[in-house]
């Protein structure tokens, strides 16, 4: 069976490479996109098993991004992934299948995106 493809999508470069490394530990293929945009265009021309999303990025916003690749597929699990709390209450952001807030401590990350690969049969 092929790893699971994770794609995180995270404005800050340091992030984005602390988080592949730790997603590959984990036996993930990761995809990286650095804003909204890029992250749209990937899940429009790539298999991706889960989107770790941030909120707060150039180019296009992790909400607005969120409704462009879930009207492509509206099955794609996504779990936004932002240093910011009150976005939880914005409607938008309900259809994630999480939200966690970011913290230099990536176990509550890894815990939600295995269990939604195990619910979604990937894992």
């Amino acid at each position: 069976m092929a790893a699971p493809t994770i794609l995180v999508v995270e404005d800050d470069a340091n992030q984005r490479e602390l988080y592949r490394q730790e997603l590959e530990d984990e036996g993930y293929s990761v995809v990286m996109a650095s804003d909204g945009k890029q992250a749209v265009e990937i899940v429009n021309s790539q298999h991706i098993d889960l989107v770790v999303l941030d909120i707060n990025m150039p180019v296009m916003d992790g909400i607005e991004a969120l409704g462009r690749m879930l009207s492509r597929n509206n099955r794609l699990p996504v779990i936004i992934h932002t240093a910011y709390a009150h976005y939880k209450d914005n409607f938008m952001t309900w259809v994630a299948e999480h939200y966690v807030i970011k913290s230099s401590d990536l176990t509550e990350l890894k815990e939600k995106i295995a269990e939604v690969l195990r619910s979604r049969g990937v894992l």
